[in-house]
């Protein structure tokens, strides 16, 4: 059984592959270990191996999480939806939140962001499959969220996020990562992140530019337990 160090540095090798495949440098493509549902003790493993940016999806087992492993040097980033009554510990404790998709969410982060703290880095969500169930805004209201979120004092807005339908149709899978690439090139201020791509996918997110995969599976195995969104 291979160790949570092995995975993730066959996952590092499938990113690096991916890049040159794509005529780009390795070094441009970040590594998110996406940690939801997983203990701490895993958290630790990956951080001893040289992992120190993960991801979470419910800000609660997160901030467990956070106090679990005081004292690591690591980035939270929150990739689920976030609640209103949810931003106020989001902005205390997080590095980034990758799920902007309303400018009243984006304003409480701002107003909550502890004074001292650094902006607080934030990605909007942007639906580029239109789906129905689907968290974040239509692509042609991104453009008006970025300006909203971009004036906003401390927040630091870094690019968008998309997690698209999953599908084997691989012109399909990478025309809607392109889309949300050409989506972020018309945004002013030039933002330069684009998180997207996962563990099926990240190559072809990859050769249409992502600078973020989010990545659990490959490397913690199947979701441990399940927890209810908060």
């Amino acid at each position: 059984m291979r160790s949570i160090g092995d995975n993730l540095q066959a996952v590092l090798q499938r990113i690096a592959n991916a890049a040159v495949a794509a005529g780009r440098d390795p070094g441009g493509v970040t590594l998110l270990a996406v940690s939801k549902t997983h203990p701490p003790a895993l958290i630790e493993q990956a951080y001893a191996a040289g992992q120190r940016a993960f991801g979470e999806n419910y800000v609660q087992e997160a901030v467990e999480k956070m106090d679990a492993l005081a004292g690591r040097n690591i980035e939270w980033h929150l990739v689920g939806a976030l609640q209103s009554n949810k931003t106020r510990v989001v902005a205390e404790r997080f590095d980034w939140v990758h799920s902007i998709e309303s400018e009243k969410i984006a304003r409480r982060l701002s107003a909550q962001r502890p004074a001292g703290k650094s902006p607080l880095n934030v990605l909007i969500q942007v639906n580029v499959s239109g789906e129905a169930s689907k968290s974040g805004v239509a692509p042609d209201a991104v453009a008006d969220l970025a300006q909203s979120v971009a004036s906003l004092p401390n927040l630091r807005l870094r690019g968008l996020m998309a997690v698209p339908e999953p599908t084997s149709d691989s012109t399909l899978q990478r025309s809607r990562f392109r889309q949300l690439r050409k989506i972020l090139e018309k945004i002013s201020g030039n933002p330069e992140t684009l998180s997207m791509g996962m563990s099926d996918d990240l190559e072809a997110a990859i050769a249409e530019g992502a600078t973020l995969v989010r990545v659990g599976t490959a490397i913690f195995g199947r979701r441990q337990r399940i927890r209810p969104a908060a």
